[in-house]
Parts: C-alpha cells; structure tokens; sequence
C-alpha cells in the first residue's frame, strides 16, 4: 500500500481547486472590465444628453413673470 497516495490525492485536488479558481478570477476580470467600459459609454451618453438639453435652454426665448414670451 503506498501511504502517500493520500497525500497526493489531496494535492491533486487542491491544484484542480486552484486551477478553477484562478479560472474564475480570469472571468471575473473580463466581466469587470466589460462593465467599467460600460458604465463609461454609459456616463459619456449622459453626458451628451444632458448638454444637447444646455443648448436647447440656451436656444429658447425669456420670458416674463406672466410666463408670456417677450
């Protein structure tokens, strides 16, 4: 009986849990940047929209308290 194959079972086991970890963290990194790039697209959209409605205000006519074009 070979009383290291224990022992070796066991490190077989903790290098597949490694490997699947290290695995997962790759996924979690490509998930994580795919969502930071989102979110900037995202910002930058808003940011468009909230000047396109600036320029819009600006672009209107005052008006007076009576809330009549002047």
């Amino acid at each position: 009986m070979n009383t290291m194959e224990p022992h070796g079972r066991a490190m077989a086991d903790a290098m597949k849990r490694i490997k699947r970890t290290e695995l997962a963290l790759e996924r979690t990194e490509k998930m994580l940047a795919e969502n930071i790039a989102l979110c900037s697209r995202i910002r930058a959209q808003r940011c468009l929209v909230e000047a396109a409605y600036r320029l819009v205000e600006i672009g209107r006519p005052a008006s007076n308290e009576d809330g009549l074009k002047a």
